[in-house]
């Protein structure tokens, strides 16, 4: 995939740049390149070995904590005091029937945590700072967003919706720009559990990571597959 080098500079040279789940897969492939066109980045992830190899490869500041963690949201929002882009990639997925959830309220629990409490309150925080900057969120969502609801992803698809509706809905009041990448598969750690996906075609957590690049300078409210649009499980 192309990208407009000099746009992408422009676009983030630097600027302070916050991105979610930045230890593996599509956030630490996301740091690494905009790295190099001279973000300064803040990065969150749980795991601190892979955060901090990621820190010292971009000179990020780093922070090593669960955004599902009332406590930890708090002392980020305390301690983030100017922004220009917020990039929401931390996520939770869960592929598992409802039979084998009986038992596993945490299952909704904990992906609600995640994928939409989290990013909400922090957005509560980052709204003024971003209007302040005349900055962007980048909202690293799912192209399950735009299906019907599918068997056995009700705790994933539910929270990924949840925080697409409300982010949505959000943007026309704002003062800056809001973007949403719907992606398809990505061959990341996260859908390493799902064992049917080891033979499944999918994107590269690099092609992710430009494609969410190249927002950052064509400031277009969303990126998703062209074919999006001819898959009949796409919700009217």
């Amino acid at each position: 995939m192309h990208l407009q080098e000099h746009r992408l500079r422009q676009a983030v040279q630097g600027k302070s740049i916050l991105i979610t789940g930045a230890s593996s897969g599509i956030g630490r492939d996301t740091a690494l390149l905009l790295a190099r066109y001279g973000a300064q980045l803040i990065i969150i992830g749980r795991n601190e070995e892979r955060l901090r190899e990621v820190a010292l490869q971009t000179g990020a500041r780093m922070y090593v904590m669960d955004l599902r963690e009332e406590k930890n949201r708090q002392q980020l929002c305390q301690e983030i005091e100017q922004l220009d882009i917020f990039i929401n990639n931390a996520g939770l997925s869960i592929h598992r029937s409802i039979y084998d959830s009986l038992e596993r309220a945490h299952d909704f629990t904990r992906t609600m945590g995640i994928n939409y409490f989290a990013p909400v309150e922090l957005m509560l925080h980052f709204i003024p700072l971003l209007d302040a900057a005349q900055g962007q969120i980048v909202n690293v969502s799912t192209i399950n967003t735009k299906f019907r609801p599918m068997a056995k992803w009700s705790a994933y698809q539910a929270s990924k919706a949840a925080f697409d509706t409300w982010l949505r809905a959000v943007a026309p009041e704002v003062k800056h720009t809001v973007s949403t990448i719907y992606l398809p598969l990505v061959r990341t750690p996260m859908i390493a559990p799902t064992k049917k996906y080891e033979r499944v075609p999918a994107m590269s957590s690099e092609t992710a990571a430009k494609r969410i690049a190249r927002l950052l300078y064509t400031k277009k409210k969303e990126d998703k597959p062209w074919w999006l649009s001819f898959i009949r499980f796409v919700r009217s």
